[in-house]
């Protein structure tokens, strides 16, 4: 690698180098300035780095590449608007799956040697002179990359150490990103049509925006009306206690709702699954477990399970949704925030943390527009079912998808009614072959014979221990199993990687499309959430009408991309709202 040289025109500096609009740039940040490469350029800038990156994306267009979207929060928060990025660490994971994708694992998988054997810091070889891979093998201070080929454990954990060794970092993350490009690249495409580029890049380039956008929630949050949310929270859990003592005593008064019920029920602790088991058990209700699905049917049966249904919703406002939980994640602006990212590890969805992926629907009126805007909530319909056309290429199953309930033409072919064809459709893909619907199951063999292959295909791989690949080109790791293992660990596991290729495949599409319309929005309106299927957008309400149809626009050009010759229709729910409670369930 050519030392890095320092320039105060990197945007000029750049295009004499050959980049060009969708380049692979790389960008990193350091102590003191900014790094920049492109091909064997590597190019470091003093000061802050914003402006300079502005003046990048405006002459060059690259396509900025970091290691992580990490690297994105600065120009985030500065306001510096990336439209093409690429993240190695997503590109890694959708390559090799699993979650772990920091740079010493990312460089070490695509040098070929074990990641597992990489330097940390803190081994002996490490406790040398600052500037060396270890103590008798000196190596340039900008250099990230020891004598052995592994990265620095130093800086993978702390970033370089200065702008010259920044535009080194950029230029390592940049060389894997190419190396991973040419790779996505080779990848089987499995469209019917198979326009350039090839799916596995869309899907890198999509996923690599997702990260960004990520970012762009995390920082910019989730509209919340504190004033709507602290009554709801009264309404369930009490008013907010004034101190311990206050909160013991609301809880014992929500318990004794419940216990109140039945007689001689002193000392039951309602949060102990065999006390509560042991409790029904005491009115004729023997289950397997406590869970609240489980004990619905029951809700009829004894008071004691209805109240026992009303005290989890309101134990849960107060223990995760309470008090704590808004003083701890709103913010001053009324905005909602937690850490999000673009894949979970596993088939690729993305997750957030302090509950906005699991908020209660009985805080969604909190969820609220701010004066002057609105929320446009769209909700993709029916999308497994629909992605299993695709994917699958069953050409009756791709005919159901032409009607706006796809359930309804699916139960006239089995002879059933809608419900019982809707368990029978997402049991197949749960790998459930038994229950109220297994008559309709062996319906769905006969009806659909190549979505129901499909799905057998990755069950049995998945049994085998073998790892599958998503429709945009994941892979989706196996966990190993030996041999005595017991068939129903053997068949968990196919369960797994039958519904691994259904949901990855959902979850890239519905990425690719919260990503387009990212990229589409006007000035001023901005994606606030993303939720398994469904989209939140936070728009000045004179743009609304211009924000729904482009939501429309933009997932039939993800379709065409996406399921290029499939023949597979994809719909949304499209409505404008002022809380989040208004839509349409």
């Amino acid at each position: 690698m050519q030392p890095p040289v320092e320039t105060r025109d990197p945007a000029e500096a750049l295009r004499r180098a050959g980049a060009g609009p969708g380049s692979l740039v790389g960008l990193a940040w350091a102590p003191g300035g900014l790094g920049l490469a492109y091909e064997g350029t590597a190019l470091w800038c003093p000061g802050e780095g914003h402006d300079d990156v502005r003046r990048v994306l405006q002459a060059v267009r690259p396509r900025l590449t970091w290691w992580s979207a990490r690297t994105a929060e600065p120009l985030v928060r500065a306001g510096v608007r990336v439209s093409s990025s690429w993240d190695v660490a997503a590109t890694h994971r959708l390559l090799h799956g699993g979650f772990d994708a920091d740079p010493g694992v990312v460089w070490a998988t695509a040098t070929g040697r074990p990641a597992a054997d990489r330097p940390r810091t803190g081994q002996l070889d490490l406790l040398g002179p600052v500037g060396t891979a270890g103590p008798d093998q000196p190596r340039e201070a900008w250099d990230p990359v020891r004598p052995d080929g592994y990265l620095r454990p130093e800086w993978v954990e702390s970033g370089p150490p200065d702008a010259p060794a920044a535009a080194a970092w950029a230029a390592t993350a940049a060389q894997v990103a190419s190396q991973h490009e040419s790779e996505l690249a080779a990848l089987p495409d499995a469209r019917r049509e198979r326009p350039l580029p090839p799916l596995p890049l869309l899907t890198a380039w999509s996923e690599s925006a997702a990260e960004l956008l990520a970012v762009e929630l995390g920082i910019g949050g989730l509209p919340l009306d504190r004033d709507t949310a602290s009554a709801l929270v009264a309404e369930r859990a009490g008013p907010r206690p004034a101190d311990d003592a206050a909160a013991a005593t609301e809880r014992a008064r929500r318990d004794a709702e419940v216990l109140s019920h039945l007689p001689d029920s002193t000392g039951v602790d309602l949060r102990n699954p065999a006390q509560v088991r042991e409790l029904l058990a005491r009115v004729g209700i023997a289950v397997p477990d406590t869970r609240s699905w489980r004990l619905e049917p029951f809700r009829d049966t004894h008071p004691l399970v209805a109240a026992l249904l009303s005290w989890r919703k309101a134990e849960r406002i107060a223990t995760t949704y309470g008090y704590a939980w808004l003083d701890r994640h709103v913010g001053a602006d009324g905005r909602l925030r937690g850490a999000w990212t673009g894949c979970d590890g596993a088939a690729g969805r993305m997750t957030a943390s302090a509950g906005l992926h699991n908020l209660p629907a009985e805080l969604r009126p909190a969820v609220a527009a701010e004066p002057g805007h609105v929320l446009v909530r769209a909700d993709l319909g029916q999308v497994e079912p629909r992605v299993l056309a695709a994917v699958s290429g069953d050409p009756a199953l791709t005919a159901a998808t032409a009607e706006p309930d796809l359930y309804a033409p699916v139960a006239a072919r089995l002879g059933c009614d809608r419900p019982t064809a809707k368990v029978a459709v997402l049991a197949a893909m749960y790998g459930q072959t038994s229950g109220t619907a297994g008559e309709a199951l062996r319906g769905l063999d006969r009806a659909y014979p190549v979505a129901m292959g499909y799905l057998r295909a990755a069950d049995e791989r998945g049994k085998a221990g073998a790892d599958v690949r998503t429709y945009g080109g994941r892979r989706v790791r196996m966990w190993p199993l030996d041999a005595a293992a017991e068939p129903a660990a053997v068949a968990a596991r196919g369960r797994f990687a039958r519904n691994a290729v259904v949901q990855g495949a959902a979850a890239e599409l519905f990425k690719m499309w919260a990503v387009s319309v990212r990229a589409a929005l006007p000035a001023g309106a901005e994606v606030v959430l993303c939720l398994h299927d469904e989209l939140l957008v936070h728009t000045p309400e004179p743009l609304a009408p211009e924000v729904v149809r482009l939501v429309h626009d933009t997932l039939a050009a993800t379709a065409a991309r996406w399921a290029a010759g499939s023949g597979v229709r994809l719909v949304a729910d499209v409505g404008v709202v002022r809380r989040w409670s208004d839509a349409k369930a």
